[in-house]
């Protein structure tokens, strides 16, 4: 049983498609399923205000469809518009969306969300006051640093703001670095103030890094995400991606057209969880903290209705 926190989509569903429909919906849900992701958070992605607010209401309808009972997408995670813009940090989303983080503009995200936004994604630097953190952490919501270069004090002031998670840490940034003073450092420094999120499908991150950081941070400050999108789960070749395409390698990797970087992965939770196994020999108990229960009490705390559901599923 894996808990994704952050997919865009899968199997040619694409949850940030303006068109996404109700029969979609279902088959992604279906097919996760069977994957073994028994619960995930729809992840919407940069673009502008406008349909952003649009993604989510959408997506905040579909998951009030079903009963509680049911339900498998247990929120919605929000990644930008408050990231980063530069080369490299803004990554696959679009740079002419980025922008600084609106107290108006967050409490818009929020109504649209009707209390399922769990996780927000933002750069720290673009929310210099930290009062967006504030705000979004005062209505029980995760708030995430990623696609950043933040300073390691603008990290810390973020922290103090309510700060909780790093997202997808190794991605979201240039190929090239400082040496020394570069966002992943930084990072590493503040390990024990801070949980990371970390793509496991052997290519985002090569294997040996991967297992360098899960001794690095600890097990318990990890949580596997997939950062799937819609051509996960499709044959290799040229794949629409809203109004580009995108390249599935026979390494099963989305790259862009170009080939120049990675657009999100190929690779889901079920996938990455052999991963753990076969490849870094993780045992049976650690995967489920970091495919299930880290991210389960990062997202709703340790008495969470979705922990409590999980022991009467798996009792069932």
């Amino acid at each position: 049983m894996f808990f994704d926190i952050q997919i865009n989509g899968c199997w040619g569903v694409d949850f940030n498609s303006e068109s996404l429909t109700d029969e979609q919906w279902q088959f992604a849900e279906e097919k996760l399923a069977l994957d073994g992701t028994d619960f995930f958070l729809p992840t919407i992605i940069t673009d502008s205000v406008d349909a952003m607010l649009a993604k989510i209401s959408r997506i905040a309808s579909l998951i009030e469809q079903e009963p509680i009972s049911k339900r498998r997408a247990v929120g919605i995670h929000v990644e930008g518009p408050f990231i980063s813009h530069e080369p490299g940090y803004i990554g696959a989303h679009p740079p002419q969306h980025a922008r600084p983080a609106s107290m108006d503009i967050a409490k818009r995200i929020v109504e649209a969300g009707h209390g399922y936004i769990r996780l927000v994604t933002l750069a720290p630097e673009q929310d210099s006051t930290g009062e967006v953190t504030s705000y979004l952490a005062s209505q029980d919501i995760c708030v995430a640093a990623g696609h950043t270069n933040a300073s390691r004090d603008q990290m810390l002031k973020s922290i103090d703001s309510g700060l909780r998670l790093f997202t997808h840490l190794g991605n979201g940034c240039p190929a090239n670095l400082a040496r020394h003073d570069s966002i992943i450092h930084r990072v590493l420094s503040l390990r024990n103030q801070i949980h990371v999120s970390l793509i496991a499908d052997g290519h985002h991150l090569p294997l040996w890094l991967l297992r360098s950081w899960i001794d690095w941070f600890g097990i318990d400050r990890i949580t596997i995400i997939s950062d799937a999108i819609s051509a996960a789960g499709l044959p290799s070749g040229l794949h629409s991606l809203g109004s580009r395409m995108v390249h599935v390698g026979d390494d099963g990797v989305p790259r862009s057209e170009d080939r120049s970087h990675f657009v999100g992965s190929g690779a889901t939770l079920g996938q990455m969880n052999s991963i753990l196994d076969t490849h870094l020999q993780l045992s049976a108990s650690d995967r489920q903290k970091l495919l299930m229960t880290n991210p389960a009490t990062l997202i709703f705390g340790h008495d969470s209705h979705l922990l409590t559901r999980d022991n009467e599923l798996q009792s069932s």
